[in-house]
């Protein structure tokens, strides 16, 4: 066997195996056989802080060996995912790194290495069963009620044996043999355990006939060149790890830690529905929903922190975390929640000079794309306008889109209500109108809700004859051309002392 990993360790390449690199290395290996959803960016999310808490290294490794299942562009995509959500990795396929290629199927001759250095120790044996042989121990299984299992038939084949089929040009794939007495490991989650897998498996394929290995093999090979010290990953591979640690031991390699996340279900305690598409990143991203709202949430229904509450950057989530309070409870996700997650962080984002100029950007695209048909008056997406709503409705909105739904289409469209519309509400329309612009010269720059409740109150007392609801419905239609809405003070709140006497202005005098 040592010639076939002195062979193995030149198909790695140089600068492949395991290294002096300082602090942890971490790896996220997701399948791209689709968009990322909630649960693979929950374990790269706890893989990312590991290796920002203890200056580690984080890696993007695309697990692509099931080649039937792989969807042109999905790995492209969940890289881009990553980047948005704020945990871009270190290492990757479009970023490289000193331990790639970071794409299984390009690494093929290095699984082959492998596999020939396991097949010399007697570690793994040629398999020659034909699908045909395996479908009939399925079925037979299956009619007894027994799970289904290899039965290690050609285990047992002679080198003579071996040979004449090989010589028959006779398809086969590569098994590894698993052994009795598997010894246990100590879980960062879980804690000591030990799955006697050769009691309850048949040996399982390592390398298939069509030359790619099995996520088994590629894993722990993967890890092993790329130098991963700490495998974090979810518990649906916790019974699978003894038979990992025996490929381990027949390479004559030392292991990394092992540590298991539980699992991310919904509020109920069902698993998360990747069929109903409302996981997947991509959606959120095309609601408006911030990355730190997400991150936030699919930790905060988990564990592995000091503190519990809503809010935290991730920053704090890589101060606060600790991987010893990761509990063995499923962590169950209420996306209900998620729009007071974003409403925390949307508010932080516009109390953030920077943040907030990217706000206003996108609010005006926004805008131009929603009301673009409606003639809005380029004074209403000006920077200082947009800016000014955004400040007065901060904590009042969840999402930036919000701010373009109709309740809010007063803001971006200017009405056009005619002098002889608000004169059938009320014939003292030109007093109520310098009242008001009386009001709004005097206290443009104190303008608020509760003051303002107060002053409409007292101006309706100035009036001859205008009940105050009537003079409400005046207002109301004259600044925004609705019957409905938010209320006419905070309507003249948000709008502004200049916006709000144009309105009146052009109201009167059309």
């Amino acid at each position: 066997m040592a010639r076939a990993l002195r062979a193995l360790r030149g198909a790695a390449g140089a600068g492949s195996g395991p290294g002096p690199e300082r602090g942890p290395r971490v790896r996220f290996g997701p399948s791209p056989t689709g968009f990322l959803h909630l649960g693979g960016l929950r374990t790269a999310l706890y893989n990312y802080i590991f290796a920002k808490k203890h200056q580690g290294t984080f890696i993007l490794r695309v697990e692509d060996t099931d080649q039937n299942r792989v969807v042109p562009g999905a790995a492209e995509g969940i890289e881009d995912m990553l980047d948005w959500a704020g945990i871009p990795p270190d290492e990757s396929p479009c970023r490289g790194g000193p331990r790639g290629p970071y794409v299984q199927s390009l690494r093929l001759e290095l699984y082959r290495g492998a596999s020939a250095a396991l097949l010399e120790s007697g570690a793994a044996y040629r398999c020659f069963c034909t699908p045909q042989r395996l479908e009939l121990l399925r079925r037979e299984a299956l009619r007894c009620q027994h799970t289904p299992r290899y039965d290690n038939r050609c285990r047992h084949l002679t080198p003579v044996e071996v040979a004449q089929k090989l010589s028959q040009g006779l398809d086969y794939v590569v098994r590894f043999r698993l052994e009795k007495g598997v010894e246990p490991f100590q879980d960062l989650v879980y804690g000591w355990n030990k799955h006697e897998v050769a009691e309850v498996e048949g040996d399982p394929v390592i390398l298939k006939g069509d030359g790619f290995p099995t996520y088994h093999l590629a894993n722990v090979v993967d890890d092993h060149y790329m130098g991963i010290t700490h495998v974090l990953r979810g518990t649906e591979w916790l019974t699978s790890t003894s038979k990992h640690l025996l490929l381990y031991k027949a390479f004559g390699w030392e292991p990394p830690q092992f540590g298991h996340l539980p699992l991310l279900l919904n509020k109920d305690g069902g698993k998360l529905s990747k069929r109903q598409g409302d996981i997947f990143l991509e959606r959120f991203v095309r609601d408006g929903f911030l990355p730190e709202a997400l991150l936030d949430i699919v930790t905060n229904c988990g564990s592995g922190f000091t503190e519990k509450q809503m809010g935290r950057t991730l920053e704090e989530l890589i101060s606060q975390f600790e991987i010893g309070r990761i509990t063995t409870h499923s962590a169950l996700l209420d996306l209900e929640m998620l729009p007071e997650f974003n409403r925390i962080h949307l508010t932080r984002h516009i109390e953030n000079e920077r943040l907030r100029q990217r706000l206003v950007r996108e609010l005006q695209e926004l805008v131009k794309h929603i009301y673009g048909d409606q003639q809005v008056d380029p004074e209403v997406l000006e920077k200082e306008y947009v800016e000014r709503v955004l400040l007065l409705r901060k904590g009042h909105i969840s999402l930036l889109k919000n701010l373009v739904s109709s309740d809010y289409s007063y803001l971006w469209v200017r009405p056009s209500v005619s002098r002889q519309q608000l004169q059938m509400i009320s014939a003292e329309v030109d007093e109520i109108g310098k009242l008001v612009l009386g009001l709004v010269t005097r206290q443009a720059a104190a303008l608020t809700v509760e003051e303002l409740n107060k002053d409409l109150r007292n101006l309706q007392k100035q009036t001859r004859e205008t009940k105050y609801s009537s003079m409400m419905q005046l207002l109301r239609l004259a600044l925004s051309g609705q019957q409905h809405g938010p209320s006419v003070a905070e309507m003249m709140v948000t709008l502004g002392a200049k916006e709000l006497s144009g309105r009146i202005h052009r109201a009167l005098s059309s």
